[in-house]
């Protein structure tokens, strides 16, 4: 049993920098999949990144790639999502979601099924 625990968020000015941490029990990073997803208030939610810790195969959504990019540190089992640039557009509710991984290789994606955990989700809010 996995179990998500998210940390940073908050609010920040357009072009500002935020980082998101997800800290992960129950397995080591390397036996996980981690994605990132963010619902804006009227909006479906929307998958922004994924990695798969082990191959260091990640995926961005077209709207984000440039501006957010991956980190880990193995030592607190934790994935962070480091935002920069950030826009008006990126102001949402932001969860971590993460799956048990145990193949030679995975391609993660950034729909919601394949996850089975899912983090508490934590506010980013981007305005003047």
């Amino acid at each position: 049993q996995l179990q998500l625990v998210e940390s940073g968020g908050g609010s920040v000015q357009p072009g500002g920098f935020l980082r998101l941490g997800c800290t992960v029990s129950g397995l080591t990073l390397n036996d996980v999949a981690v994605g990132w997803f963010r619902q804006a208030p009227g909006k479906q939610r929307e998958g922004v990144a994924c990695i798969w810790n082990r191959g260091s195969v990640t995926s961005y959504a077209n709207s984000v790639r440039g501006r957010m990019t991956f980190d880990r540190d193995y030592a607190k089992n934790t994935v962070f999502l480091q935002m920069r640039s950030l826009e008006p557009d990126d102001t949402a509710v932001y969860y971590c979601a993460a799956l048990g991984v145990s193949s030679d290789y995975y391609r993660c994606v950034l729909r919601s099924e394949p996850y089975t955990f899912w983090g508490q989700g934590a506010q980013v809010t981007v305005s003047s």
